[in-house]
């Protein structure tokens, strides 16, 4: 951690991690096989925190519509993304952006208990507003994988960085998606459709 603070994540080799931990390289990869995993371990705490945070969020509003309860979560994690995305940055890496000889020890972002932990929260959310009639029907599976997508940290850096989106405007473009983009029409108010049509006028 101080590495990467002094530094930046992309800036530290496993080579200055090996040497600042005062073991050799070889004992280093034997633990993690590159820099995605050692960031993810860092994380580990922070994403138990995260379900812990969440837990009684969702405990509280029990009885609140399904898509209150997936918004919240959806603010929840653009937070941790931008609280931490330089160190997750490196566990969302694609295979082309390894060399080849880390193809095989590529580290699966999603594969992580974390992201299936989200992954089993989000399928649950929207299939429980399907049967309360909060939005229609919909392929619950896809539309999970959908907003995981927009969710995985090299994504995220992506319009952070390349399109210098704000995390508030990306927040906001997952909740005119998933949350008033996905409501039944019946549960669509006057308010809604009013601010629907100020938004496309502004656009």
């Amino acid at each position: 951690m101080r590495l990467f603070a002094e530094h930046g994540v992309d800036a530290v080799s496993m080579h200055q991690i090996a040497i600042a931990a005062g073991i050799g390289q070889g004992t280093l990869y034997r633990r993690y096989a590159h820099k995605g995993e050692l960031c993810m371990d860092l994380l580990r705490n922070r994403y138990e925190r995260f379900v812990e945070e969440i837990a009684p969020l969702l405990a509280a509003r029990a009885t609140s519509p399904a898509l209150e309860r997936l918004d919240s979560v959806l603010a929840k994690c653009v937070a941790l993304l931008e609280e931490h995305g330089a160190l997750l940055g490196p566990a969302g890496e694609t295979n082309e952006q390894c060399s080849a000889s880390d193809i095989s020890r590529h580290f699966s972002f999603q594969g992580s208990p974390w992201y299936l932990w989200l992954q089993e929260l989000f399928a649950g959310l929207l299939a429980e507003a399907v049967e309360r009639g909060e939005i229609n029907a919909l392929d619950v599976s896809y539309t999970t994988d959908a907003i995981l997508t927009t969710l995985h940290p090299m994504f995220y850096s992506f319009q952070r960085k390349e399109h210098g989106f704000s995390s508030e405007r990306i927040l906001q473009g997952l909740r005119r998606i998933y949350i008033d983009g996905l409501k039944a029409s019946s549960a669509i108010t006057g308010k809604d459709l009013a601010g629907s049509s100020l938004g496309a006028n502004q656009s």
